[in-house]
């Protein structure tokens, strides 16, 4: 007869999750926490005071970022949980928390099970994950694999001029470069999907294998403003007409690609923004995110191609390209370890890509790292309406908790 798998405390998750809400919940039950305001200071008291209460050893980076580590019995590289603690304004009570809280009791499990892992057990809280307080997202990661600088980012202002450096080290959690998180036999962030398509699969887990690359350009269409009673439609320069039809041009184009393409034309200025002037100069953005190089590079040939098209419009178009980034493809043995996991809990489940970006893409450069999500309701996030139920989250931290004590089996076992 098969051994009983062992299970988290369900009853337990919800009610940490809860009272880490607690710490900037708004009125209508999401959370405010900003990297580093006073709400996030006293979220990272209570994180650490409950990583210390189960034995758990923790220090603190240069970046802020918190690291728990429940020692192994060997002097090993340790298996990593974690995500961030920090919120977009009145975003939810489970994007990024639930990685960490879901560490949080992984390990509380293992410790009242009387499990001595071999190896060390680490829950990582990375600092400004978000980046809605200083941009750029995901910044303390960033700076671990060598993708930001620094000293460039301590620099970085909130609306208010506060720099990310003074903020750092008003909360009290500047701690010592020596602590940064260097290596580990593994990576696993558990996260909600923020998107709907486990909930419209009536699927419980998504096991993740790559985050999408994607492009991000900006757009100026230049025409000349005249007056909007008096002029011809013939004689116009209507650089608003021309953006509309440049839009309308790209999006027919770009809806043949490919069924996964996924684009957005997310800002729109428009000049002068009078309603008895035509416009002369429309700025917009698009990005657009595939997990295929080949898929992109065609998405960046129909972009460019928005030149060619306004020839007829009588309005000049200039296109930037303001940044990009590759697909980060997960360690293909951490992402079959979970997939194996969820397949003995006899969860239903799918491999699936992440559109989003998490701190995992960036630790993925020098540590084998996967994702697990779980179902977000209506594909909710950054929002006070997001929502996961309870019953997802615990199945999603179960998938964790197997999946590490699978992985210190093999590992004790080399």
């Amino acid at each position: 007869m098969e051994k009983q798998k062992l299970k988290i405390n369900g009853a337990r998750l919800k009610r940490t999750l809860e009272q880490f809400a607690d710490f900037g919940r708004t009125e209508n039950n999401g959370v405010t926490r900003l990297s580093l305001s006073e709400e996030d200071r006293l979220v990272r008291d209570y994180f650490c005071s409950c990583c210390e209460e189960i034995g758990m050893m923790v220090t603190i980076d240069d970046l802020g970022n918190i690291y728990a580590t429940l020692k192994g019995e060997e002097n090993k590289k340790p298996i990593i949980l974690g995500s961030h603690l920090d919120s977009v304004k009145k975003g939810g009570r489970f994007d990024g928390v639930l990685g960490v809280v879901a560490g949080l009791e992984v390990v509380r499990t293992l410790v009242e099970n009387n499990i001595k892992p071999t190896h060390p057990i680490m829950i990582v809280n990375f600092t400004n994950e978000e980046g809605a307080r200083f941009e750029p997202s995901m910044m303390s990661s960033g700076v671990l694999c060598g993708k930001f600088d620094k000293s460039v980012m301590f620099q970085k202002q909130d609306v208010d001029g506060i720099s990310f450096g003074e903020a750092l080290k008003y909360s009290g959690y500047a701690g010592d470069e020596e602590y940064r998180l260097k290596e580990g036999e593994a990576f696993v962030e558990l996260h909600i999907e923020q998107g709907p398509i486990l909930e419209k699969e009536n699927l419980s887990i998504g096991v993740v294998e790559c985050v999408v690359g994607m492009v991000c350009y900006e757009i100026e269409v230049t025409g000349d403003s005249d007056h909007a009673g008096t002029t011809p439609m013939n004689m116009r320069k209507d650089a608003l007409q021309a953006a509309i039809s440049a839009i309308s041009k790209v999006c027919d184009k770009l809806d043949k690609l490919d069924s996964e393409l996924v684009y957005t034309f997310g800002r729109m200025n428009v000049f002068p923004n009078i309603h008895t002037v035509i416009p002369n100069k429309v700025i917009f953005s698009l990005e657009a995110r595939h997990k295929n190089p080949e898929v992109v590079k065609q998405v960046e040939t129909i972009i460019h191609s928005m030149k060619d098209d306004s020839i007829h419009s009588n309005c000049s178009v200039d296109i930037r390209k303001l940044w990009d980034r590759e697909t980060v493809w997960f360690d293909q043995n951490v992402v079959n370890s979970i997939e194996q996991s969820v397949e003995s809990l006899g969860y239903s489940y799918k491999r699936m890509v992440s559109g989003a970006g998490h701190d995992a893409q960036f630790i993925a450069s020098y540590i084998p790292t996967a994702m697990v999500f779980v179902p977000s309701i209506n594909g909710k996030s950054h929002s006070e309406d997001e929502l996961t139920t309870w019953e997802d989250c615990t199945n999603g931290v179960n998938v964790l908790l197997e999946t590490v004590v699978s992985m210190l089996k093999t590992l004790s076992s080399k």
